[in-house]
């Protein structure tokens, strides 16, 4: 869609938000990007799907599959807009796993389909699921990706946001005593 500005969406919506988080990865960052504030609105989610989905559509994926939670939404519309079937991988005791019936078949072209990459372990995981279970994994797409992140995989990225993370013991944010946010959805699931 040419005239997606999806940097400037994610501003006017408020989703780039600025103080001292902790990442999923259990790494600190001074920037969080809140794709929810996105995720919520199927008007928002739509062109942006459509987006992705030209993008992916040349691998010719049979199938896309996305990580829980905020991956269900995105893999849901990307899966729609090519026609697909989508499902999404789940973790039971820890460990990720394709639960609710879902299966993939040996030899299944699958795309990967994440919303924000930041050290890439959610894509990683459920490459391996998907590997596991006999599919290949013939291109990964995302919304955003924060940093540099290497796949082994064709991988299409809507905007590509350079935001400078640490990791938790050399954090200059916490060495200034800024207090710390945990919006990530890794830690809130393992608290509950």
């Amino acid at each position: 869609m040419p005239d997606l500005n999806l940097r400037e969406e994610l501003e006017r919506r408020g989703a780039l938000l600025s103080g001292h988080f902790r990442l999923s990865s259990g790494r600190h960052s001074g920037r969080f990007v809140q794709k929810f504030r996105i995720l919520e609105d199927p008007a928002a989610v739509e062109p942006i799907a459509q987006a992705l989905a030209a993008r992916l559509r040349r691998f010719d994926p049979e199938i896309v599959v996305s990580a829980a939670v905020g991956g269900i939404v995105l893999g849901y519309e990307v899966a729609r807009q090519l026609g697909t079937l989508a499902v999404f991988v789940e973790k039971e005791h820890g460990v990720p796993c394709l639960r609710r019936g879902f299966t993939l078949r040996p030899g299944q072209r699958a795309a990967v389909v994440e919303d924000v990459m930041t050290t890439g372990l959610s894509v990683r995981e459920t490459i391996r699921v998907v590997e596991q279970a006999g599919a290949v994994v013939v291109a990964v797409g995302a919304i955003v990706r924060r940093g540099a992140v290497e796949l082994g995989r064709p991988t299409e990225v809507l905007l590509d946001l350079p935001i400078e993370d640490y990791p938790a013991e050399e954090c200059p944010l916490c060495m200034r005593g800024e207090p710390l946010q945990e919006p990530g959805s890794r830690f809130s699931s393992a608290r509950s």
